[in-house]
């Protein structure tokens, strides 16, 4: 028989319980496991699952919002029953409950704003307010790819205003309390009451995707709009097929913005057009800031071998860091390789980097020397790290260039996705600075080939797309937005 307890002022679940001990503990789910600390004597045995831990070497950390298969067995490898139900449990950075072997981790957020009803009476109080009646702070709302991570350009530029003008207070939008924040900023959970209360009082919101639930422009708040990526694949007005509900949404949107960020001045052309991104004062305040990309400055002053640390690989292994884009006809990573047979054939670590879209309906793979890192905070560090990429369609090759180092475009669904799911605004065969291949087996042969061979269109890539990208991006957008008035030093 066993029984279970959380322990609050711990962050834990125990599990106790008769007769022979577990053998193992764990509490496994996608993107995360925790193995439990079992203690037994003669009356009894106890399993403790702290529920905090440290990732990637950074603070301690609720497990990601989900379930979680609870797994106890004997020495046998007999399965142990997981206690019986328990009532939902607030902790400071989580909620969670157990039952039927199912751990569920949550947001901390008081459950009656998970109702329909509780949600709308937030989204009402802050629709409804006065957009002249408050002060706005001095202060910037970051939300980097709704809240699943705090990366990308918004995090280079929290860490230059951190720099610069350190009395900017600075709220992070968050999923849940498992997305780390930087350094003294403010974590705000999604649709919680601080969550509506930091966005609607914040001087300045700087995102990197589409501003999500309704959004109610205070008197003097600005929007910068950073946008993740140069487009290879079409994307808003350009997606094939568009539907007029669709076009209305993407202008709706783009009409948030005052400024829109681009790494270059073929992805400011191929934005302005594809978002209609179109005025200017006194007509519309928007604005165009073409200044690099904030998020590549580390790639020019970074230490990859610190990254390596943290990653636990070593300084001297070959890394090879595998990231396609998603796919509109599929929730999880593409399967095009099988990650612990390119370990083991090239001799290399293989880090696996799914799309943030693949993010939460996705699942970690594992093997000898493959990791992982789809959950890895920032994925800048990860190419600084990598000593070759290999991707598809992703706008992470603009990115990659900037370090010089090989890189490999797999593309078995070519023709697919250029005929009917995205389509590109250039030929990637033709332009490409490295092989573009179809096949597993292409791609190992391409990866003992001479990356020299593509020395010539690997140049003419850098100049046009990464000429910006000279480690002061981040400097410089911030000083724009001081001159701007959008924040106080």
């Amino acid at each position: 028989m066993t029984t279970a307890s959380f322990d609050v002022r711990g962050s834990s679940l125990l599990i106790s319980g008769d007769g022979a001990p577990p053998a193992t503990a764990v509490v496994d789910g996608p993107r995360s496991s925790i193995t439990g600390r079992i203690v037994a004597d003669g009356t009894g045995w106890c399993v403790r699952f702290d529920l905090l831990a440290s990732r990637w070497g950074g603070p301690a950390l609720p497990p990601p919002s989900g379930e979680y298969r609870v797994r106890l067995a004997s020495a046998s490898g007999e399965e142990i029953d997981a206690a019986a139900p328990l009532e939902l449990t607030m902790f400071r950075l989580f909620r969670a409950a157990l039952g039927d072997g199912l751990l569920t981790v949550g947001p901390p957020v008081d459950p009656a704003y998970d109702s329909g009803e509780g949600s709308r009476a937030l989204e009402l109080r802050y629709t409804g307010g006065n957009t002249g009646a408050r002060r706005l702070e001095n202060a910037v709302f970051f939300e980097s790819f709704y809240g699943r991570v705090a990366g990308c350009n918004p995090l280079a530029i929290d860490r230059e205003i951190a720099r610069v003008a350190p009395g900017v207070t600075r709220y992070w939008s968050v999923i849940d309390r498992s997305v780390a924040v930087p350094d003294g900023a403010v974590a705000v959970v999604d649709g919680s009451p601080e969550w509506w209360r930091a966005r609607g009082a914040a001087r300045l919101l700087v995102v990197n995707d589409w501003l999500r639930r309704p959004f109610v422009r205070r008197d003097g708040q600005q929007v910068v709009q950073t946008w993740h990526g140069t487009p290879l694949k079409r994307l808003a007005l350009h997606r094939p097929g568009i539907q007029p509900r669709r076009w209305a949404a993407v202008v709706r949107e783009s009409l948030r913005w005052n400024v829109l960020l681009a790494q270059n001045p073929y992805a400011a052309r191929v934005l302005r057009k594809a978002y209609a991104y179109i005025g200017g004062r006194p007509l519309l305040d928007r604005r165009l800031w073409v200044e690099g990309y904030p998020r590549n400055d580390v790639l020019t002053t970074g230490d990859g071998a610190a990254v390596r640390d943290r990653l636990g690989v070593g300084r001297d292994e070959r890394v090879l860091l595998y990231a396609p884009t998603w796919r509109d006809d599929r929730e999880e990573i593409v399967d095009f390789i099988d990650p612990q047979r390119l370990a083991a054939e090239r001799d290399a670590v293989v880090l696996v980097r799914g799309h943030t879209r693949t993010l939460l309906p996705g699942r970690n793979v594992s093997g000898p020397r493959v990791i992982d890192v789809t959950a890895y905070p920032d994925t800048s560090e990860l190419l600084l790290a990598a000593d070759a990429l290999i991707t598809d369609y992703s706008s992470i090759m603009f990115d990659f260039s900037v370090t010089g180092k090989p890189m490999y475009f797999l593309v078995p669904d070519f023709e697919h996705y250029r005929g009917r799911l995205r389509g590109f605004y250039f030929d990637l065969v033709r332009r490409a600075p490295g092989p573009v291949v179809r096949t597993y087996d292409e791609l190992v042969s391409a990866l003992d080939g001479d990356p020299a061979e593509h020395a010539e269109a690997y140049d003419a890539w850098r100049r046009q797309f990464n000429a910006l990208d000279d480690g002061r991006a981040s400097e410089r957008v911030v000083a724009r937005m001081i001159d701007a008035g959008m924040i106080t030093p």
